[in-house]
């Protein structure tokens, strides 16, 4: 991983670990790494908006080597490193919310190699709400069409949630296979629990992907 870098797999991927100040610093001492440091400029770049906040991608997912793009909506707080409660500055799937931890379950339950995959979100940026406002999707789906030039080995995208399917008119003409799921947020759990629950399953369906047989 790159001389003074040393993350113990086991210890770092579980449920919420991102809670921890020195987890956090050691994932973010890993942003150097090779499969991850062309999408730190690329974060870089997507923080001259005034007033984004914009998380790093996660470096135990497979940056730009990654086969499967898991689109989600927009961050959330604890995405931020900056608010009420710590966030760590990632997106990803060992945040210390109910989201991420649902979202660590069903991938291991789904079967996908986390190597095979990244995760990212339609509109990139954090700005104090969950709500989706003004030109915020367009403004996002211009972002990600410069997101996928980086992404040289993407086969596939699992639109996560209904506002990741506004990006679906662009992906269509990409070539890349495209999946649905809903969300699994605890709202989504609350109102719609048999489709919550068939997420797993949904997300297993890129696995004909991941293993090169579709």
């Amino acid at each position: 991983m790159g001389k003074g870098i040393y993350i113990d797999a086991e210890q770092s991927d579980g449920p919420r670990t991102l809670r921890d100040p020195k987890e956090r610093e050691r994932r973010r001492a890993m942003l150097t790494l090779p499969h991850i440091k062309p999408l730190v400029d690329y974060t870089a770049e997507l923080r001259r908006r005034d007033g984004a906040e914009v998380p790093e991608f996660d470096p135990l997912d497979g940056g730009v080597d990654a086969q499967v793009l898991f689109l989600f909506e927009k961050p959330g707080p604890m995405t931020a490193e900056a608010g009420r409660r710590a966030g760590s500055g990632f997106i990803s799937r060992n945040n210390d919310d109910p989201t991420a931890e649902a979202t660590f379950h069903f991938m291991r339950q789904a079967g996908i190699p986390r190597k095979a995959t990244l995760i990212w979100n339609v509109v990139p940026w954090w700005n104090g709400t969950r709500k989706i406002v003004g030109d915020e999707i367009r403004d996002g789906a211009a972002s990600f069409k410069s997101l996928h030039g980086y992404l040289y080995k993407l086969s596939a995208v699992v639109m996560v949630g209904k506002k990741a399917t506004r990006l679906e008119p662009y992906l269509k003409s990409t070539g890349l296979e495209l999946f649905r799921s809903c969300h699994p947020s605890p709202l989504v759990r609350a109102r719609f629990r048999s489709k919550w629950e068939a997420i797993p399953s949904d997300w297993s369906k890129v696995l004909g992907v991941v293993r090169g047989t579709k």
